[in-house]
C-alpha cells in the first residue's frame, strides 16, 4: 500500500470509530431516560449490576446495530472533506482513477465487515442472553401467553409424533398429552396421559393417569396406570418456538436448531431463517454503502458537506426501511426468507453500480 492509501484508510477508520462513539452515548442516554424509574423501583438492583449485566451488553448490541449507519456517515463526511479541500482534485490530476481511489475504502469496508460478521454470528447472541434475562427480570411482567404453550405438536423422528394441548413452562406441567408411533402409514402404538410433568433432576417426564395401546396384526394390548416415568427425545426447551430465542443463539446453534426443527416437522421457521440470514446480509451491505457514499461525496457540491450528509442519512433511512420490510415479509409462512433478506442489498447494490459507473465518467 502507498502513503495515500494509508492516509485514506486511517481517515476511514478514525472517522468510523468517532461516529460510532457519538451514536452509542446518545442511545445510552435515551435508554436511561426511559428506564430510570424501573431502575429506582427495583430495590435489589445495584449500580454495578445495571452496568455489568445490562448496559455493557446494551452497548455491544447497539454498536453492532449502528455499524452500517456509522460507516455510511463517516465515509460521506471525510470524503466530502477531501473534496472540499481539493485533495481529490490533486489525486485526479495525478491520474488516479476512481476505481483505484476506492482501493483503501474497500480495505476499510472489509475490516468493518469482518468485525460485524464476528459480532453478528457469535458476540451479540452471547451478549443478548444476559441482556434479555435482565430485561425479563426487571423490565417485563411475564404474560400468560409468554410461558404457556397451546396445541403443540412435534415430530421426534421419522415415525414418532407428540401432541400437548397445554404446557406451562414455568411449572413444567402439561395437560392432555399423547404420543403416536407409526410404521409407514399404520399406527403401531399410542400413549396418552392426562398430565405430563418434567422431572429436571432425573431428566424424565412423569405421566399421570396414563394409557398405552399397542396395536398388533390381530389384536391390541392396552396398559394403564396412575404414574409412569419415561424419557422422550425432547425437553421443555423444545416447546419454546419463539423468534426472540433466535437472537440468543450463536449461528452454529441456530443452524442446528433449524435443522432439528425441520426434521421434527415444525412448519414455519422463517422467523429463525430471517435472523440467520440477516447476520450475514447486513455486514455485506458495508461494501454497497461504502461505494454509494464515496460516489455521492467524490465531487465537490454547492452547499458543502451538509448536503452530502443530508443525502446520505436519507439514503440510510431508506435502506433501514427496506430492511425492516424485508424482515417482516421474510418471516411470513411460505415466503422465501433468503430472497427477502437479501433484497435490500440487491436494490442498493444496483444503485451502487449505477453511481459507480457515473462517478467513473
Amino acid at each position: 500500500m502507498k502513503i495515500l492509501d494509508w492516509y485514506i484508510l486511517k481517515k476511514f477508520l478514525v472517522t468510523f470509530l468517532f461516529t460510532l462513539l457519538i451514536l452509542i452515548p446518545i442511545a445510552v442516554a435515551i435508554d436511561i431516560a426511559e428506564k430510570i424509574d424501573k431502575f429506582l423501583h427495583s430495590d435489589d438492583l445495584t449500580f454495578f449490576q445495571i452496568v455489568d449485566e445490562y448496559y455493557k451488553n446494551f452497548i455491544i448490541y447497539y454498536a453492532n446495530t449502528f455499524m452500517p449507519l456509522a460507516l455510511f456517515i463517516s465515509v460521506i463526511v471525510f470524503t466530502s472533506k477531501l473534496a472540499n479541500n481539493t485533495e481529490i482534485v490533486a489525486m485526479t490530476s495525478a491520474k488516479i482513477s476512481f476505481t483505484r481511489f476506492l482501493y483503501p475504502y474497500f480495505i476499510g469496508a472489509s475490516i468493518v465487515t469482518l468485525l460485524a460478521l464476528t459480532m453478528n454470528h457469535y458476540v451479540v447472541p452471547n451478549s443478548s442472553v444476559v441482556r434479555k434475562k435482565f430485561e425479563r427480570t426487571y423490565f417485563k411482567k411475564q404474560k400468560y401467553a409468554d410461558h404457556v404453550v397451546l396445541d403443540f405438536s412435534l415430530q421426534l423422528n421419522d415415525s414418532t409424533y407428540i401432541y400437548i394441548q397445554n404446557y406451562d413452562l414455568r411449572r413444567n406441567t402439561g395437560y392432555n398429552f399423547s404420543t403416536e408411533t407409526y410404521q409407514g402409514l399404520k399406527l403401531k402404538r399410542r400413549l396418552t396421559a392426562n398430565n405430563i410433568n418434567w422431572i429436571k433432576k432425573d431428566s424424565v417426564f412423569r405421566l399421570s393417569n396414563w394409557k398405552e395401546r399397542i396395536i398388533f396384526n390381530k389384536r391390541d394390548s392396552i396398559f394403564f396406570g396412575n404414574k409412569l416415568d419415561t424419557a422422550f427425545a425432547f425437553t421443555p426447551k423444545d416447546l419454546m418456538y419463539k423468534s426472540a430465542m433466535a437472537q440468543e443463539m450463536t449461528s452454529d446453534k441456530l443452524s442446528n436448531f433449524i435443522k432439528l426443527s425441520k426434521k421434527r416437522g415444525v412448519k414455519n421457521l422463517n422467523a429463525y431463517l430471517v435472523e440467520l440470514y440477516k447476520r450475514t446480509s447486513l455486514p455485506i451491505a458495508s461494501y454497497f454503502l461504502t461505494l454509494i457514499a464515496v460516489a455521492l461525496a467524490y465531487k465537490k457540491r454547492r452547499g458543502g458537506t451538509g448536503v452530502n450528509i443530508a443525502i446520505g442519512i436519507t439514503g440510510m433511512f431508506i435502506y433501514v426501511f427496506f430492511l425492516k420490510v424485508s424482515e417482516v415479509l421474510g418471516a411470513v409462512a411460505g415466503a422465501n426468507s433468503l430472497l427477502n433478506i437479501w433484497m435490500p442489498n440487491i436494490i442498493f447494490g444496483a444503485v451502487a453500480l449505477f453511481l459507480y459507473q457515473n462517478a467513473r465518467k
